[in-house]
């Protein structure tokens, strides 16, 4: 018995469901110089005393100012320099935009001193070496913002010291719009949020299709345009991804059919998502080792009720959008969180295919939008399960009903037992969810059952169709049914019985 997705339960009330990049943002560096010791051997080439770092330095810094004056002069802008430290870029944006319009082109560049990273020379009396090191300093930046014709909307950010590192921001989700317009889809977009699309299953494919090596190119010709000091160091930019975002939206027809389940789904999946659920969201175990924060926020915003959960680096959003669009979005801010089957070249020249942390680079951002789907999808069940009230009464009492095998009879299962609630509790632990579950690997988290009690556990979960056993092993997994209905009942019982008898008057 599988979950019925609330968007299809509901599919009359939506209008269309799309998966797609929100925000993107890309780090550009320079290999040859992005690091302390690559600039020392640099200057060392050049001959260029350590010491004389900052004189050599300048240069660049007049030549990328030079280039951005240029720039404005060319445009008929002024640069703004923002000396407030709270200014907010966005509306300085919005209100460019409203008075040249959304064409391609370049709408406004905007100054302010910011930190950035640099290097500073320094002499070892112990070994007599001298060369540079990482330091933190302060210099000018340049934002440039402008439309693309592919990208829509973007800026990128210069800093005027070396390294250079560039940042540079898109929206996936402007970048579908333009696709859209290029293949004569009509659509309505509201922020960085589709409300209509003429064919949603077409947008799909083409939000699935961002070309790497398209962007790759667009990239290196912002750098060329914004940042062309790069040129005499004779490399090109290295291009990684700092943080995106993938958003599924389920959207509505009505905003009075996603406000009759909305409240519900947040305040529910608040109280019951647990560190274990967020790790199974992600595809992850949630090991003992984790160093990382794990947890759940509840927002209260302007715009509504949202709800966050974390794990290290990534995070699991629930929010609506104008009150018509249900968003799930998962935003990562280090890909290596992430493990995927690639290509690892050793330092000994030889190469194998095998389980690794994702890299970094732009080229991972087909898998990983495979893995973030795969994600919004889990966490997309979790709350259909949470949604649809059957779950909790029909499937419910299927659980507490006795299972007759071959002339004997198995009992259910009782939520007001303890037993059965610690059985339950551990069921839907986060690695059971993953890799399966053992005799020995469940007796872990039941410590004062013995084997045989274990055992003749796992009969009554089977014959209740709670979990199944794979084939030519001893592991078990737990049944789509067997988490829709522990989860309800648990629900049922954490967050509605037992608060009644806490706080309710008995008769």
């Amino acid at each position: 018995m599988g979950i019925q997705l609330l968007t299809e339960r509901l599919k009359d009330q939506i209008a269309g469901v799309l998966g797609c990049w929100d925000r993107m943002l890309i780090f550009g560096t320079l290999p040859k110089i992005c690091y302390a010791e690559g600039m020392t051997s640099y200057l060392y080439a050049k001959q260029v005393r350590i010491f004389d770092y900052p004189k050599f330095a300048e240069p660049f810094r007049d030549r990328l100012r030079e280039n951005a004056e240029q720039l404005a002069a060319a445009n008929g802008i002024k640069i703004q320099f923002l000396r407030k430290r709270n200014a907010r870029k966005e509306d300085l944006v919005k209100e460019a935009l409203a008075k040249r319009g959304e064409h391609p082109g370049l709408i406004c560049i905007l100054s302010a001193m910011e930190p950035c990273s640099t290097y500073q020379p320094w002499h070892d009396k112990a070994t007599g070496k001298t060369f540079l090191r990482p330091d933190d300093g302060k210099c000018l930046h340049y934002y440039f913002y402008f439309i693309d014709e592919e990208l829509g909307l973007c800026y990128v950010r210069v800093p005027t010291w070396l390294p250079c590192r560039l940042q540079i921001y898109f929206n996936g989700h402007h970048w579908l719009a333009a696709k859209l317009r290029r293949h004569n889809i009509a659509y309505k977009l509201m922020d960085n949020a589709f409300v209509e699309i003429a064919d949603w299953n077409r947008s799909q494919q083409l939000a699935n299709g961002l070309e790497v090596q398209r962007l790759h190119g667009k990239l290196d010709q912002f750098a060329r345009t914004y940042c062309p000091i790069h040129r005499d160091f004779g490399v090109q930019y290295h291009w990684s991804v700092d943080q995106c975002e993938y958003a599924t939206d389920v959207v509505f027809r009505r905003q009075a059919d996603l406000a009759a389940i909305y409240d519900t789904l947040t305040r529910t999946a608040i109280h019951t998502v647990k560190p274990d659920n967020i790790a199974t969201f992600l595809g992850r175990k949630l090991h003992p080792q984790f160093e990382g924060e794990t947890g759940n926020r509840y927002n209260i915003r302007i715009e509504g009720t949202r709800i966050k959960h974390t794990m290290g680096p990534v995070s699991l959003k629930l929010y609506d959008k104008f009150s018509l669009i249900l968003r799930i979005e998962t935003t990562v801010n280090d890909l290596t969180f992430f493990k995927h089957y690639r290509e690892v070249e050793h330092r000994d020249g030889t190469k194998e295919t095998k389980w690794a942390p994702m890299q970094k680079t732009i080229y991972s951002l087909p898998p990983l939008r495979e893995l973030l789907e795969a994600a919004n999808r889990r966490y997309l069940e979790f709350l259909s399960t949470l949604e649809d009230p059957r779950n909790g009464r029909d499937k419910l009492d299927k659980l507490s009903q006795p299972v007759t095998r071959e002339g004997r009879s198995y009992p259910g299962f009782n939520l007001f037992d303890s037993d059965d609630d610690a059985l339950f509790q551990s069921l839907l632990r986060g690695e059971f969810n993953i890799s399966g579950l053992q005799n020995k690997s469940l007796r872990r988290f039941l410590p004062d059952l013995s084997s045989g009690q274990v055992s003749r556990l796992l009969k009554r979960l089977r014959l209740h169709g709670l979990i199944k056993k794979v084939a030519h092993g001893y592991k078990y997994y737990v049944t789509t049914f067997g988490k829709d209905v522990i989860t309800a009942g648990l629900k049922l019982r954490e967050l509605v019985i037992i608060p009644q008898l806490a706080y309710g008057r008995v008769a």
